[in-house]
């Protein structure tokens, strides 16, 4: 039995959630204390290319009691596709190429941001400051989802998701491209700075279509060492089609919720992680960092 299975097998564990520090719309402490309030045993703290939130994990933990798997979602393009990659239980030290890239990711996505609104405002009412508003708190990614609440603030769309279906999508003629690594440079700096690699949502809509297989494949042969087959983007069919690819290639199968607090749908433990490969994650990361427990 995993450590993190209880007698009855009923440990909840979500590996993908934001904070404030990129485009959550809740703190850390309160997002701990929501996971709590979700039934949740087990969360993992995946801002995007930033580990500003770790710090605040251990107090989090103890006032919620809820564990905390402290991680990175990571930024990566491949031609016109993001493509975005879990990195667990992680070394973020400066000075590794993984903190390199996470730091030219976070100065382009801004840059990139800018443009985007310069385009944008060509045809609806909004403006960079309009941009700025929708921070929530300390930040250290401003990026598309910031833009999407400016844009719902203004009444161009309904929500932050049909900003992303309407305006800000990849084929749109708003997209700008950003300075990140490619996916298989993302997943070697993750190895070589001792974390484990999962695939994030690969079938999500917003990236207008599938990451190709011939793609994923080529992720494995670079070290990629799980796919988040369960996420609300994926519908019945694509999980089963993730999952299929992943045991071909001896792959971790992961589950989140992907939360962003009021910033998406998404609910936290929606989708969930089998305790045995939380365990598998432990074994593999060589990282020093490890999980944070109450």
């Amino acid at each position: 039995m995993s450590e993190w299975s209880d007698s009855d097998g009923t440990q909840r564990i979500d590996l993908h959630s934001h904070s404030a520090w990129s485009d959550g719309t809740t703190g850390v402490g309160e997002l701990f204390s929501q996971a709590r309030s979700a039934g949740l045993d087990v969360l993992a703290l995946t801002d995007h290319d930033t580990v500003a939130g770790w710090p605040e994990l251990p107090a989090a933990v103890a006032a919620s009691g809820v564990a905390a798997v402290p991680g990175i979602e990571v930024s990566s393009e491949e031609g016109t596709r993001s493509v975005h990659i879990l990195a667990l239980l992680v070394d973020p030290s400066p000075g590794t190429d993984l903190a390199t890239e996470m730091a030219r990711a976070r100065s382009s996505r801004v840059r990139r941001a800018r443009r985007m609104v310069e385009l944008i405002s060509a045809d609806h009412p909004i403006a960079w400051e309009d941009v700025e508003a929708q921070v929530a708190g300390d930040t250290t990614v401003i990026g598309r989802p910031h833009i999407a609440d400016a844009l719902v603030a203004a009444g161009v769309v309904r929500d932050r998701s049909a900003a992303f279906d309407e305006v800000l999508r990849p084929s749109g003629p708003y997209y700008v491209p950003y300075d990140a690594p490619s996916p298989c440079t993302a997943v070697r700096a993750i190895r070589d700075a001792g974390g484990v690699s999962v695939l994030a949502h690969p079938g999500s809509v917003t990236r207008d279509d599938d990451l190709p297989l011939a793609l994923i494949e080529e992720l494995v042969a670079a070290g990629l060492d799980g796919i988040e087959a369960d996420h609300r983007e994926h519908d019945a069919a694509e999980s089963a089609r993730l999952r299929d690819f992943a045991r071909r290639h001896d792959l971790l199968i992961t589950g989140g919720s992907d939360f962003h607090g009021t910033g998406k749908p998404n609910l936290l433990g929606e989708n969930l992680t089998a305790p045995e490969v939380l365990a598998r994650i432990q074994e593999r990361a060589s990282g020093g960092t490890g999980v944070i427990r109450p």
